[in-house]
């Protein structure tokens, strides 16, 4: 089975492509699935981050305000620390059920969707890492129009994550996402037939 780790940066539209490759019978994990399923009411995870950061970050139904959060975290790096200190252990832990999961199921490819996959130095833990590429200021502009967040709070964003070179620098293969849809789309097809080659 070829281990894919899939990153890119906020608005990269990392999440199209691995959308595209679970359409082509890749086995997806997304972090930020799992992300959200650890701290979802009930669970210790929310329990700790609502122990470090207090009750403002509640929603009036007990779930996690991502984005009360979010604007505590990404302007204060010292709290993001202490946010991602809680959540990767707990997100490590359920990734690694899903891939042995995947394992038995006998995938040829299992896609690690993971937008922090650099900052976190994880590329040894792949046989491929695939990044998608887009210039930062479209990747401001997509997420302004899909998310209705303002610009500063996307810039702000990125700059917490790794910047494009960086990212660049890690991958294997990378896909360029700064056209239409349909590129991407065959990009995509290409990507997985590269995929498919590598695994066999």
């Amino acid at each position: 089975m070829l281990k894919v780790g899939l990153t890119g940066g906020i608005g990269s539209g990392k999440s199209a492509v691995s959308a595209e490759l679970a359409g082509y019978g890749a086995v997806v994990v997304d972090a930020d699935a799992i992300a959200r399923e650890v701290v979802e009411p009930g669970t210790p995870g929310l329990a700790a981050v609502v122990g470090e950061f207090g009750a403002e970050v509640l929603a009036p139904d007990g779930s996690l305000d991502r984005a009360r959060l979010g604007e505590i975290v990404f302007a204060d790096e010292a709290r993001l620390a202490r946010l991602n200190a809680i959540v990767h252990p707990l997100v490590g832990e359920r990734s690694a059920e899903l891939m042995e999961l995947a394992r038995e199921w006998g995938a040829p490819v299992l896609v690690y969707d993971v937008p922090l996959l650099v900052e976190n130095g994880l590329e040894p833990l792949y046989d491929v890492v695939v990044v998608v590429d887009t210039p930062d200021e479209e990747r401001v502009r997509r997420v302004v129009r899909t998310r209705g967040m303002d610009p500063e709070q996307v810039r702000a964003r990125i700059r917490a994550q790794a910047d494009r070179e960086t990212r660049l620098a890690a991958a294997d293969l990378v896909v360029d996402n700064s056209g239409t849809r349909e590129q991407l789309t065959e990009r995509v097809a290409r990507l997985w037939d590269e995929l498919l080659s590598r695994a066999a």
